[in-house]
């Protein structure tokens, strides 16, 4: 395994929420180990498959971001699906997913997955219980077949507390950078805040398996949460740090008689900007 970074530790009492200088600073350095990660996958043509699923403003796109935003974008490939069209509401269930799973050398991380069929459909009325019961009966069976193809599977559930959710959404209503998050199916869901839990309850019984179980993240404190969950991915994904060549930037050419052209370019205005 590559060098593990000091692990914090569990505290299950209340505590301030996580500044940002130390979070970008706990965050810097497991990006360090994500790019390490990434190398190794390649390398040694492994698939990981990693599923966000939770209650709605718990935080799945705010974690995936984190964890993506300093590896490749071909290598760690973000899968959310939108709604299924007639075609595919027409097919077996999982075969909409099934597509999506990694190849070789690559990490998919599903923004929500096959487990709508567990949640969201279920609750909000969009497949019948027996759908619902049916595809908690196979899905430990498909997943067990993933796994047996050599696809390394984590699953993690943000858990977020009523006053939160509502806090959350409150600010998407009223913040205008955040209107855009606020879905139709948002605001008939905050609802059904128990239907949800009986839901995800009986999702945990039937499909936190020995081969697949299922990983919860409480995520009021969203950067805590996120540190949490990628320190946890590293710490479940066997991989080590690939030594690396020594490079040297090469000595640029001489000019030899170019001069920048006297062309008009259109240049963007350097406007001023407020300074701390």
């Amino acid at each position: 395994m590559a060098k593990k970074l000091k692990t914090a530790h569990r505290v299950e009492s209340a505590r301030p929420k996580l500044k940002r200088r130390d979070y970008e600073s706990a965050l810097a350095d497991l990006h360090v180990e994500l790019v390490k990660l990434q190398q190794w996958v390649v390398r040694k043509g492994m698939k990981v498959c990693i599923v966000f699923e939770g209650r709605d403003t718990a935080g799945k796109g705010g974690t995936i971001k984190a964890i993506t935003e300093r590896v490749s974008p071909r290598v760690f490939r973000v899968v959310a699906l939108p709604t299924p069209t007639e075609r595919e509401k027409s097919q077996m269930y999982i075969q909409r997913y099934i597509p999506h799973l990694p190849a070789a050398g690559e990490v998919v991380i599903f923004d929500r997955s096959w487990y709508n069929r567990a949640g969201v459909e279920r609750v909000m009325g969009f497949c019948t219980e027996e759908q619902a019961k049916r595809f908690l009966d196979v899905v430990p069976s498909v997943e067990k077949a993933i796994i047996e193809s050599g696809v390394v599977l984590l699953k993690y559930w943000l858990e977020v507390s009523p006053k939160e959710q509502t806090r959350r959404l409150e600010a998407r209503i009223n913040d205008g950078r955040k209107v855009w998050k606020l879905s139709p199916m948002d605001l008939k869901s905050y609802g059904h805040w128990y239907d949800y839990s009986r839901a995800r309850d009986e999702m945990f019984r039937e499909t936190d398996t020995s081969w697949a179980p299922w990983f919860v993240a409480r995520s009021d404190d969203k950067r805590r949460a996120r540190l949490n969950i990628i320190r946890h991915m590293l710490d479940h994904i066997p991989y080590e740090e690939l030594p690396r060549e020594t490079v040297k930037l090469p000595k640029r050419q001489d000019p030899d008689g170019y001069e920048n052209p006297n062309y008009p370019l259109k240049v963007i205005p350097e406007l001023q900007w407020p300074t701390e």
